[in-house]
């Protein structure tokens, strides 16, 4: 499935969806929250995969990564995890 996933987000060319604006003013300007928000969640994926060189960017990650440069069941945790990690920033939560 998430491989699936990282073959289709290749072929569209990454694009990604709109952001949704946040109902309420936050007391923390959104830009400022949602980048520590994506922080936390950059945090948490390195710390289930302190094994990797994650970036700032984990679409790259995605994007550069080799089919098959890992056994089968790493690639797909790893695929997942990484995956699962893009979606929360996009999703805010």
């Amino acid at each position: 499935m998430f491989v699936l996933r990282l073959l289709l987000r290749r072929a569209r060319g990454a694009a990604r969806p709109p952001r949704r604006p946040h109902a309420a003013a936050p007391a923390v300007p959104a830009p400022a929250e949602d980048e520590l928000f994506a922080d936390r969640v950059r945090s948490e994926l390195s710390d289930e995969l302190p094994d990797e060189d994650l970036g700032q960017d984990l679409g790259d990650c995605l994007d550069q990564y080799h089919l098959g440069s890992k056994p089968r069941c790493e690639e797909v945790e790893y695929l997942e995890l990484v995956q699962e990690a893009i979606d929360r920033i996009e999703r805010g939560h």
